[in-house]
């Protein structure tokens, strides 16, 4: 049996937000307030900032009721943020001050909410804590609509961007052919160097309705190829539906995307855009077709309205399980999806795996999924992805109009902070 180890604990949610990260928050919250090992639960207001800055919510005094509505409420409801601290080995001035806090409220959990880089900052955190003798067990929560991290199966978030991409490739789909004149419409899909967003298009052509032809970051990008695809669905069909992940590049590794910014974010990611309407114009110049370009942009990531109910429940699911390894003993661990089948039935189990094995590593789609033309993906891609977008959420309604969030009263721990 492990040690109990009784104390406070700290959720922190960082890094781009989903449809059902605050579903991992509320399995987390929820579960640490159930357990007796856990005194007091803190939210993070803006992740690991909210730790330096001394900007702890209360989590013990929100609503119980309202803290459920966090099931289908989109975005990162704590706040968030994309701050990197150094290796601890170089500066430990973060490291300093996150101990201090986490000494001044007898913190012994620490939950951090997020994708690749909160998983490196998660890591850093529990090396440094081991490092100095001080006893806090340290879990990541997986999210990504990137559904980039590794070890795990599939991430929460990405069913529900998935299931929102699909459908949308089906409705621009059936727009694409009201007119009998020539249409190519490019829609632009988020993914910076993995391509699992954009190859969710794909579900919505299995489905009946969706693009002719799909373009990852998996491969190079060969932009005569790209027209002659074009001319050759063009001559089947005279209509074209495309989707491309903002990340496609060159076989020298540079983006297709001419609107790249000097501006990058705290971890020094390059910020993406503009490509739908660049290869708009490229069709443009290249046929006699009315040509569009389509940018999904933020919409991928915060559609809480038809997220999947496997992702929320998944989600939620994560969260629990963190509570429960870190109260069984884990530290320094991640929350990871392992998939099944029992009785020909898709099935979600939970494990634990080390954060070393997990920052800083991007998960790419298998080779053997794209297709031989590299633009398309294969039987095996829609098998994966199916199940991750089943169900649809009862989610509560204002005068069964409009959608009823969580409102979470955010009492600060430090009411001078």
């Amino acid at each position: 049996m492990p040690e109990k180890l009784i104390g406070s604990a700290i959720f922190g949610q960082s890094g781009g937000p989903t449809a059902v990260i605050n579903a991992s928050a509320y399995g987390v919250i929820k579960t640490a307030l159930e357990a007796e090992e856990i005194t007091k639960v803190y939210g993070a207001a803006y992740g690991i900032k909210g730790v330096l800055a001394d900007q702890l919510y209360v989590m013990d005094e929100e609503d119980p009721e309202e803290l459920r509505l966090l099931l289908n409420t989109p975005s990162s409801e704590l706040g968030s943020c994309r701050y990197k601290i150094k290796d601890p080995e170089v500066d430990d001035t973060d490291y300093k001050r996150i101990l201090e806090i986490f000494k001044k409220y007898n913190v012994r959990y620490f939950f951090y909410n997020g994708g690749n880089d909160s998983m490196d900052t998660c890591n850093k955190i529990s090396r440094y804590m081991e490092s100095v003798g001080y006893p806090c067990r340290v879990i990541g929560v997986p999210k990504t609509v990137d559904n980039d991290l590794f070890g795990t199966d599939h991430c929460p978030g990405f069913g529900s961007a998935a299931k929102l991409i699909a459908t949308t490739c089906m409705e621009i789909s059936k727009d694409t052919r009201v007119y009998d004149n020539g249409v190519i419409n490019v829609v632009e899909i988020m993914g910076r160097h993995a391509g699992w967003l954009a190859a969710s298009a794909q579900l919505a052509t299995a489905y009946g309705a969706g693009p002719d032809l799909v373009y990852l970051p998996e491969t190079d990008f060969d932009m005569e190829k790209f027209l002659s695809d074009i001319d050759r669905v063009y001559r089947e069909k005279g209509k074209v539906l495309i989707a491309v992940s903002e990340g496609i590049h060159y076989a020298d590794g540079t983006f297709v995307s001419e609107a790249q910014t000097s501006a990058t974010d705290g971890f020094g990611h390059v910020q993406l855009g503009g490509l739908a309407a660049m290869l708009a114009d490229k069709i443009r110049q290249h046929t006699d077709a009315k040509v569009r370009g389509i940018e999904l942009s933020l919409l991928q990531r915060c559609a809480a309205h038809i997220a999947s109910q496997t992702d929320i429940d998944e989600a939620f699911g994560a969260g629990q399980e963190a509570v429960r390894q870190a109260v069984n003993g884990e530290t320094g661990k991640m929350i990871a999806f392992e998939r099944e089948y029992i009785d020909g039935k898709y099935h979600c189990r939970y494990a634990a795996i080390p954060l070393t094995a997990v920052a800083n590593v991007e998960k790419k789609i298998p080779a053997e999924w794209i297709n031989a033309e590299e633009n398309g993906l294969t039987q095996e891609f829609i098998d994966y992805v199916r199940p991750l977008v089943q169900g649809r959420p009862d989610y509560p309604m204002l005068d069964d109009a409009m959608p009823r969030y969580a409102n979470l009263r955010k009492v600060l721990a430090n009411q001078n902070g």
